[in-house]
């Protein structure tokens, strides 16, 4: 079964970042394609401590036990493809999303590229500026995972400060269309 798992950076569960994310994922429900949003923001998970313990123990788990994100891994490693959202902080990603990609990334890479070819596509809700910030660290944890990150019509992110007001920006809803459009296209050519 083809799976498409997605995280919502953002501590709001339906604001902008989680409009953005349910359209990249209409076209891939539309085709009948597993789908599942994770709610990151709010969830309680951790920074990554550095005590290198996923590379000496090499058993596909981070050390730290008291959050979600083994479970989490195990969502990625049984999804064909990734999409990971965040709002726009300061130019940067939340919190929680750096979190997932810092410790996540690292337990994949020290354990053989756990990722690798699976499809990773980020996304990013901003009030005006920064988006491109955030979209480049999320796709330095895709291609250092060697992850295919397929492209859109342009950058993906959407325009909205205030909770929905990204639903206004067209521009950036038909680019969250395509970017499913094109992981479905990816998908139905690797799966």
């Amino acid at each position: 079964m083809i799976r498409v798992t997605a995280f919502n950076g953002s501590p709001r569960t339906d604001g902008n970042t989680a409009i953005l994310i349910q359209k990249v994922l209409e076209p891939l429900k539309d085709a009948g394609i597993n789908t599942e949003v994770i709610q990151l923001g709010g969830s309680g998970i951790r920074p990554c401590s550095a005590c290198f313990s996923c590379a000496s123990n090499k058993n596909s788990r981070c050390a730290i036990q008291d959050d979600r994100l083994n479970e989490w891994i195990e969502k990625i490693l049984e999804s064909n493809a990734i999409i990971i959202g965040s709002p726009t902080y300061f130019s940067s990603m939340t919190p929680e999303t750096k979190a997932l990609i810092d410790r996540a990334g690292f337990v994949a890479k020290v354990n053989g590229d756990l990722f690798a070819r699976k499809i990773g596509a980020g996304i990013s809700a901003v009030r005006r500026g920064g988006a491109v910030d955030v979209m480049s660290s999320i796709n330095k944890l895709f291609l250092i995972s060697q992850m295919i990150i397929p492209g859109s019509t342009y950058w993906n992110f959407g325009i909205g400060m205030n909770k929905g007001e990204v639903s206004e920006d067209s521009e950036g809803i038909a680019n969250m269309r395509n970017l499913g459009e094109n992981i479905l296209w990816l998908l139905n050519k690797i799966c």
